[in-house]
């Protein structure tokens, strides 16, 4: 397969380093400090699924979608963040030839509906990732935890496209976990619970995501958050894998929070790197959804302007 892998940060340049160490053709749009590192030498991922390993010139790198021209690829993986998804595909719409399958696999909500607005919903997919990457160096990636596979899926519920389950084939092989669903809106308002449950409060008290769920305050802060989520979810028409707030939560206690217990937020290192971060995408977006549908989302509004606070202040 030849892939292209648009704001490859530390999601976009693991699983590119993994298809390439797999023998399919990778090209990755990233910034500059680390195109030069990998053009000189070369990408690893390693962590707990092992290592492996491209070689300087196994993966073509640039800085922007000029030098490439030619969209004869298969898949476009988007991995850039949740606010970047329309500058990235205007960007991508400029190639020449476009074959391609437009491949959101980044955090919140609404960029599944964004791509398949650009690209149309037959060449539209969408990944669920609950796997933690870190960046120790340029050309240093390494995966710290998973709480589940990834997910890929299509714009319509009850349907597996070929293209979802070529590219899922590819991801599993190349030593990622990996799956496809027919149901990817559901997996993605699951993943809409997990982030806007733990990121921000993660990210404004500066914990790992374990020192939140043994810590009853921040249980009552957390719950608030899923409930809320769950009245907006019911109030837009939408379903998720589960009925109702106490049962995800027992889930998300038992099993997502022991699975990533050390984990610390995206979010939280957005932070101390002077980033913006995705706010937007998490309880921002249950925010704006609150207020389309007169849902009041007090928690999430607190959190929300707690980490936009922390954005414009250096302290």
């Amino acid at each position: 397969m030849r892939i292209l892998i648009f704001g490859a940060g530390a999601l976009g340049q693991t699983v590119g380093c993994m298809l390439a160490a797999d023998g399919h053709g990778v090209d990755m749009i990233l910034r500059e400090r680390y195109r030069a590192a990998i053009a000189t030498d070369g990408l690893t991922v390693t962590g707990i699924f092992g290592e492996y390993v491209a070689a300087p010139g196994d993966i073509g790198v640039h800085t922007s979608v000029s030098p490439i021209r030619d969209g004869t690829f298969d898949y476009a993986l988007i991995t850039t963040k949740s606010y970047d998804t329309p500058t990235a595909a205007s960007d991508l719409l400029t190639l020449e030839h476009q074959t391609f399958s437009a491949v959101s696999m980044q955090n919140g909500c609404g960029n599944l509906e964004i791509l398949s607005n650009r690209f149309g919903s037959d060449r539209t997919l969408a990944a669920r990732v609950i796997t933690g990457f870190e960046i120790e160096r340029p050309g240093l990636v390494r995966i710290t935890v998973s709480a589940d596979d990834v997910h890929i899926g299509g714009c319509i519920e009850g349907e597996i496209p070929d293209s979802a389950s070529a590219l899922a084939s590819a991801i599993r092989a190349s030593g990622l976990p990996c799956s496809t669903t027919p149901a990817i809106h559901r997996d993605l308002f699951a993943k809409l619970l997990y982030n806007s449950a733990l990121n921000p409060l993660g990210a404004v008290l500066g914990v790992h995501y374990g020192a939140l769920g043994d810590d009853p305050h921040a249980r009552a802060i957390m719950n608030g958050v899923i409930g809320e989520v769950f009245a907006v979810i019911r109030a837009m028409g939408a379903h998720t894998h589960w009925e109702t707030a106490d049962a995800y939560e027992e889930y998300f206690y038992i099993a997502q929070i022991p699975a990533t217990y050390h984990h610390r937020s995206s979010m939280l290192q957005d932070l101390e790197k002077g980033k913006r971060t995705e706010i937007d995408a998490f309880t921002g977006y249950v925010s704006a959804q609150g207020r389309r549908f007169g849902i009041p989302t007090p928690v999430c509004d607190t959190l929300s302007h707690m980490v936009r606070f922390l954005e414009t202040h250096d302290i």
